[in-house]
């Protein structure tokens, strides 16, 4: 199997400025004006400008307000501290305080755009710590 995954956004370069900025991903492949590549991840990350009220499900039209969403993103890193500091300057929002878990530290953001993402350092067991 292989994984590829799709925000969609508003305005690509807004969007760029802020994955790349708040992630530290790079510009891959442009696809037009309104699809970009990101590489850094271990999946490609694809921006797909949607603009804000086009119909996304049925008759649901795309709302970028804070939203929650069943599926979203973490991106593990090595300094909780240091990314989160790196993803707010970028112009995420930081939702709630750092928190302590038996498998690491976690920490929850919104992007400019209102997808729900997660900043995880993992302790030295990692997820191991909570295997049954």
């Amino acid at each position: 199997m292989r994984l590829l995954v799709n925000i969609d956004v508003p305005e690509v370069p807004a969007a760029e400025r802020f994955y790349t900025a708040a992630f530290g991903l790079s510009v891959g492949r442009r696809f037009g004006s309104d699809t970009l590549e990101l590489l850094g991840a271990e999946v490609p990350i694809y921006l797909l400008q949607k603009p804000a009220g086009s119909i996304a499900v049925a008759e649901a039209g795309r709302d970028y307000a804070r939203h929650w969403s069943p599926l979203h993103c973490d991106v593990v890193v090595d300094n909780l501290e240091a990314a989160l500091v790196r993803a707010v300057d970028a112009g995420a929002t930081q939702e709630g305080m750092i928190r302590p878990t038996s498998w690491g530290r976690i920490v929850q953001l919104a992007d400019p755009f209102g997808h729900g993402w997660c900043l995880i350092q993992f302790s030295t067991a990692g997820y191991d710590a909570i295997t049954t």
